[in-house]
Formats: C-alpha cells, structure tokens, sequence
C-alpha cells in the first residue's frame, strides 16, 4: 500500500497514523513467511488499536472503515481548510488530493480477510461489525460521531476515488474539518508550545426557547449574531444584570443555535487574557466565525488583566479580523470596580476624572451592552408555571406558586436560576 506516496494527506496529530501504517506493512507484506511473527505481533496492535478507538470515540459498524474516515475529516490541510463551510475550491490541488484518495480508497477496498490466515487473525470479525455497548463519545457527541459513522459507510460504497471525492467535500463544506468542524465549543489550555485551543466535549443543550421572559434581550442578541454568521457587520456585546437571569445560557444557546451556520464558541478565562493574540492568530484564517466568550468578566481595583482585553477589542495595530467577536458577561454594567473615591479629588491624582474614563472604557469598547434584570414576582412565577408544565409536574398551581414563593425566599431570590432549582428539587423528590 502506498502510505508514503500521500502528498496532502500526510501529516496527522499525534500517533493518529500508527494502524494505518501498521496496516499498510501489513498488506504490502502479506504472504511473506519471513515475517509471520512481526505481521502477527502487529496484526494483534491494530486490533487492539482499533478497538480502543472504538471505546473512546463510540464507533461502530467497520471500525477499519470508521477510523479511515476519522483520518480524512481531521486532517487540516490546504485542501480541508479551504473547503470548510465553503465547498469545493478550484485549482491543481485538486490533482494532488484525488491522488491522496486514490491512495486511500485502496485503503477502504482491501479485503480484510486475506489477513485472516494469519496467527489471530480470526479476530478480525471484531472489528469488521462492531457493536458499541454503550453508546457513548469521550471525544464526539453522539450527533457527530453517527456523521462519521455515516460518512464511513457512504466512502467506502463510492465506486471511484472521485465519488469519494466529491462525498469529502460535501462533508468538509456541511461540516467543516478537524477539531473547529467537529466540536462547536472550546476552551484554551496553556501547553508547552504555547496557547492551544481544545474541544469541550460536552456542552449543555440550551435553546434560546428555553429561557423563560427576556424576549427584548434575546431578540438583540439573535440579531447581533445573525448579522455576524452573515458576514455583515456587528458589534462586540456585553450581556450584564442580576445574578441567575440567563446571561450564560444565552451565550451557550447561541453556540447551540448557529453551530451549523459555522458559528464556533472559544471560552476564555481572565488570567488567560495575555494568550487572546496568539488565540486570535490561530483562528484568523479560518472560515468559521469564532465568538470569544468571557464569562463573568470583573475586575477589581488591583487587577490590570483587563488591559490586554481593551488592546484586543480596539487599539491595536493589528486589524481585528472579521471572523472574531468578543461576547462577555458580568453582574457589574462597567466591568471594573468603581469607587466614589475615583471621583474625589485626591492628592495622589491630579487628573481623577481619568481614573474614571480608564475604568469606562473597557465596557464602552462593547459596541451592543444587553440587561438581563431580575424578574418581579409575577414574572418569577410564569418562569415557575412554564418550567412546570415543561418537566410535567403535576401540582396544583396554588399550591406550586406557594412551594415557589418560599423556595425563593431562602434559595437566593427572584430569578430564573432559582426557578430552575426549585423545579429540580420538585423532579427529585417525584423521582
């Protein structure tokens, strides 16, 4: 097989290519009496590896099949990037890359029972119709992983390297290529070489129709980040207001909402505010549209973080690029702590209104400021009342209102987050 012959699809993360080139020594060398043993030995690897894969990942079906396909929708390389979202490009890479899948379709083609005669390999049927016990993805969620599953089905029907081709394409332009294609939520992680930008694998299934009340607030939200995945422009936005009212899971319902639209979410923390240019760089180019969220963004008197954010969002040299928005939160509408003492003429300040406009202009630099407020008692008990009906509590309404009312009174308050938890404690005590 000729794994070395590939020109595009050459370079994968990791040790992600080891049973392929394991299987390639495997099938050039089938026959060869001299290396019974070693085509043995590396047989029970591949297997061994594939299997694991299949725990990990939640494959199923041809696991041979799944994992070649798992290679190819990875792969972040000229071809995939420009395809992304976008579909298929012209050009002489074309040439290059139907080499590639050439090379990979006889991959997809090689009849895995000519290994068969080989010490173990009557283990082979494990992996050739694989059925997955649990279900479950540590590194996909279920959707993506059945479109791989799929994908590895519909590849290895296609009848020549074009079709398969083409099926790759339409696979890179539905759903993009390698981690930003496959996962619609990140966070940073500070490693060796640098800030690196790794997928959150679970994130919660929030609908914007799932926050009760604050129609205004999420209707200037949707058009904000309408106009982003557009391509026309929009502003950064700052979600600010009561504790509890929904700010965060407006930002996670965004991320859920426009996920096929190419929208992808990037979770920043405020000590990693000196990684956000090498984070920006990484992203840039790509052709999805990247949303920087910071969660609960504050600062108090003492902290200068925020001024890596302000050189971010505006005064740079360099342009910020169009695929990058920058949404926060924060119970505080200024973001940093404000005293009347930065008002008072003092001593030490000989310019104090100063001190107030450096303290203003982090929060003025967010072009859309959205209040979530908390609710009135009347509007806490429709969020009860809709939440209620929503998980099928069966309770007599006064009785619910009454149950609700002191919940709040010793749980927090009035808001949408006390709500949510009274409705949990009713759904755990029914069950």
């Amino acid at each position: 097989m000729r794994v070395k012959e590939l020109i595009v699809y050459k370079n994968f993360l990791g040790k992600e290519d080891r049973i392929l080139r394991h299987m390639a020594w495997l099938m050039n060398h089938l026959g060869e009496e001299c290396h019974e043993e070693k085509a043995a030995r590396r047989l029970h690897e591949c297997i061994h590896g594939l299997l694991e894969m299949a725990g990990g990942y939640g494959f199923y079906g041809n696991l041979w099949h799944c994992y070649l396909t798992n290679l190819l929708v990875n792969n972040e390389n000229s071809y995939s990037r420009a395809c992304e979202i976008r579909g298929a490009v012209e050009g002489t890479i074309n040439q290059a890359v139907l080499h590639d899948i050439a090379v990979f379709k006889e991959f997809f083609d090689f009849d895995l029972d000519k290994l068969a005669n080989l010490q173990g390999g009557e283990s082979l049927s494990l992996i050739l119709e694989f059925e997955n016990s649990h279900g479950g993805s540590r590194v996909y969620n279920s959707r993506i992983r059945d479109r791989i599953c799929h994908l590895a089905v519909k590849l290895a029907g296609d009848r020549t390297p074009e079709e398969m081709k083409d099926t790759l394409t339409e696979f890179y332009r539905d759903y993009g290529v390698g981690r930003f294609g496959l996962h619609k939520a990140f966070r940073v992680v500070r490693k060796k070489g640098g800030a690196q930008i790794v997928p959150i694998q679970n994130i919660a299934h929030v609908h914007l129709d799932d926050l009760v009340g604050y129609e205004i607030a999420k209707k200037k939200l949707i058009e904000n980040t309408e106009a982003f995945v557009e391509g026309r422009k929009a502003n950064n936005c700052l979600l600010f207001g009561d504790a509890g009212t929904g700010k965060s899971s407006s930002i996670k319902a965004i991320a859920n909402e426009y996920y096929d639209a190419g929208l992808r979410i990037i979770e920043v923390y405020k000590h990693q505010f000196q990684d956000l240019n090498d984070v920006i760089t990484q992203i840039k180019n790509r052709n999805y549209r990247f949303i920087i969220y910071m969660d609960d963004l504050s600062f108090e008197d003492f902290e200068t973080e925020y001024k890596y954010l302000k050189a971010v969002i505006e005064g740079g040299l360099e342009k910020k690029p169009e695929n990058v928005l920058i949404y926060a939160t924060s119970n505080r509408r200024h973001i940093i702590r404000e005293k009347f003492s930065d008002k008072e003429d003092r001593r030490d300040d000989l310019h104090s209104s100063d001190t107030v406009q450096e303290k203003l202009s982090l929060a003025s630099r967010f072009g859309v400021t959205i209040f979530f407020a908390s609710p009135d008692k009347k509007e806490f008990q429709n969020i009860v009342r809709v939440l209620a009906g929503r998980y099928g509590i069966a309770m007599p309404q006064e009785e619910l209102l009454l149950e609700a009312n002191k919940w709040e009174l010793s749980h927090g308050g009035l808001s949408g987050r006390t709500a949510q938890q009274f409705i949990d404690y009713l759904l755990g005590k029914k069950e």
